[in-house]
């Protein structure tokens, strides 16, 4: 028996799903044209700044600091150049493996580890970063008869702060050390920001603080192209690194390690002013400290002796500490008096040695000076 199709329904079915899968088609050309209108259009600025932040980086060029001279040019902080021994992880493969290594060749400490594990967490891996400082020439020589051993680590020349003088106006000058999370905090929420990329260190005390703008310098750059997994291929462009400014001082060096010197082993604090214009001649404060101890991070031993003594050597005294005027205050009231006309130089007091006020006796010489005038009293501080 035959079997009798209807070729109109068949007909009609298959229409409808043409225009189905037709409908289902075009809804996904649709979804994807949006799709590509959404990245290429909408998202277009975003997303290229993402591809071109991919294929590129900038590297910091940090400044060279700025030197600190007294009034007559002897240099009072300086920097010098040093070898250091410097890792590209992008290059080094297992780090952990390349550090044991090196230390077979190079001595390398449990600080020197900790402070390279640090910075590779503020730096990209494809940034040198030191694992040791200040290498002696032993060092270096032993280092380059291996270096083929040592994919991505290499000896370069560093700048490095330097007090020449020591401990010499210590804390007139301050000093350098590493920064802080307290000051990195700070500088990321300033201006400086771009400015400090790649520093390690900022003025802590004195002149290096308070001028540290004007000694810092201008931050440097280089655009380089990576590769997929952040390697350096080549240089695209670069800006160089402005040095910071040289800071003289009206401080005569001469004069001020007379006076400490003076001062021997005793506690004590001395500024020495030019009356004519009131340039600071010497600022002492003693006991002093070198400030070359701090520059690459102090170690347990030094910090326990500074800040356990009894002397306290890192207290400015002559900034931070209280004294009573005394006699020094005297010769301002004398000229007081005169200016208001209380009193004249040749008008004669007499001392008994003592002077109650408020209920309170304050005594002067044993048995006081008898009369005297102005200038006598000044002389023999009465």
């Amino acid at each position: 028996m035959t079997e009798l199709r209807n070729v109109d329904a068949d007909a009609a079915r298959f229409r409808t799903r043409v225009l189905v899968i037709g409908a289902v088609v075009f809804l996904a050309f649709c979804l994807i044209v949006a799709r590509l209108l959404f990245l290429q259009v909408v998202r277009h600025e975003d997303l290229a700044a993402q591809a071109e932040s991919n294929r590129t980086a900038i590297v910091p060029i940090v400044p060279n600091r700025g030197l600190i001279l007294d009034r007559n040019g002897v240099v009072l902080a300086t920097n010098y150049s040093a070898y250091t021994l410097e890792i590209t992880p992008a290059r080094a493969g297992v780090l952990d493996d390349t550090i044991n290594a090196l230390s077979k060749v190079v001595e390398i400490q449990t600080r020197d580890r900790r402070r390279f594990k640090r910075l590779m967490e503020e730096s990209r891996n494809f940034e040198s970063l030191p694992i040791r400082t200040r290498l002696t020439d032993e060092e270096v020589a032993r280092f380059a008869a291996q270096r083929y051993r040592f994919p991505g680590v290499d000896i370069k020349a560093r700048l490095f702060r330097n007090y020449p003088l020591g401990d010499v106006a210590s804390h007139a000058i301050g000093y350098i050390g590493r920064i802080n999370q307290a000051e990195k905090s700070r500088i990321q929420d300033s201006e400086d920001e771009a400015n400090y990329r790649g520093t390690e260190h900022i003025g802590k005390l004195g002149i290096e603080q308070s001028y540290e703008a004007a000694l810092h310098g201008t931050t440097g750059v280089e655009q380089m192209e990576t590769s997929a997994g952040g390697r350096a291929v080549r240089k695209l462009s670069s800006r160089a690194a402005t040095p910071g400014d040289s800071v003289m001082l009206s401080i005569d060096i001469k004069l001020q390690k007379l006076v400490e010197d003076l001062y021997g082993t005793r506690r004590g604090a001395l500024v020495a002013i030019d009356p004519r214009n009131g340039e600071i001649l010497a600022l002492v404060s003693m006991p002093k400290f070198d400030p070359n101890l701090f520059v690459e991070g102090i170690d347990v031993e030094n910090w326990a002796a500074l800040n356990e003594s009894i002397d306290k050597p890192l207290l400015n005294r002559a900034l931070r500490g209280t004294y009573p005027p005394g006699s020094t205050y005297k010769p301002f009231m004398a000229l007081a008096a005169l200016q208001l006309g209380k009193r004249s130089a040749s008008l004669v007091v007499n001392d008994p040695g003592s002077y109650t006020f408020g209920g309170h006796t304050f005594r002067s010489h044993e048995g006081g000076l008898g009369g005297g005038d102005m200038h006598r009293a000044i002389q023999f501080s009465s």
